[in-house]
């Protein structure tokens, strides 16, 4: 298997990164300053969609327009300072680079914001795609070359999928592992500390073909 075969996509929002305290310190000042009730703990225990499908659970569609631009202003003040790796997100992407493989993160969140968000992390990756979410993030994993996508959403299965990448699931965001099976990933793990060597067994595996 070659080195660009080695190569894997990951989710950004509680696959690589927990976001959950910076979006809900975001959404808390968005409810401030528009006056709407919003619920930041449903909110961050149901990440993965993009900002604007969950700003509509809150909002007219004619007032999501300028709550996006002023969550985008707060989030780099208040998100990304607040983000910390998930367990095993580091020795993850470390798991790939000592196959040889190269790293793209395809994720929901704006690009802007997820460069900020990996940088912030320290992580080494090649690439980031943003503001893609379920099979529109094929292109992104095709055009990359990925072997495999690992992300913790339903529509991270289908992600892979559009993408003719192994579906690698883990249960660390709102699907627990039975649910990521039912709704066919190839492979589900507990949580990215089971990654490296799932991954070093895979394409041991692979070479044998």
């Amino acid at each position: 298997m070659n080195d660009r075969m080695n190569s894997v996509g990951f989710d950004l929002d509680m696959t690589l990164a927990d976001t959950r305290a910076g979006i809900a310190a975001v959404y808390d000042e968005l409810a401030l300053r528009t006056g709407v009730f919003i619920d930041s703990a449903a909110v961050v225990a149901r990440l993965g969609p993009p900002l604007e499908w969950e700003l509509a659970n809150w909002l007219p569609p004619e007032e999501i327009p300028e709550a996006v631009a002023v969550f985008r202003s707060l989030y780099p003040s208040l998100a990304v300072p607040a983000t910390t790796l998930m367990p095993g997100a580091r020795e993850a992407v470390e798991a790939v680079r000592r196959g040889g493989g190269r790293v793209i993160v395809v994720t929901g969140k704006n690009l802007r914001d997820a460069v900020r968000t990996v940088e912030f992390l320290g992580l080494d990756v090649d690439e980031v795609a943003g503001s893609v979410f379920g099979a529109d993030k094929g292109p992104a994993l095709a055009s990359f070359g990925a072997a495999a996508y690992v992300g913790d959403h339903v529509a991270d299965i289908e992600a892979a999928r559009a993408g003719g990448t192994v579906s690698v699931a883990v249960a660390t965001g709102l699907y627990p592992a039975g649910e990521l099976h039912d709704h066919g990933a190839d492979v589900v793990l507990g949580d990215l500390t089971e990654f490296a060597g799932w991954f070093d067994g895979w394409r041991a595996s692979a070479a044998l073909v």
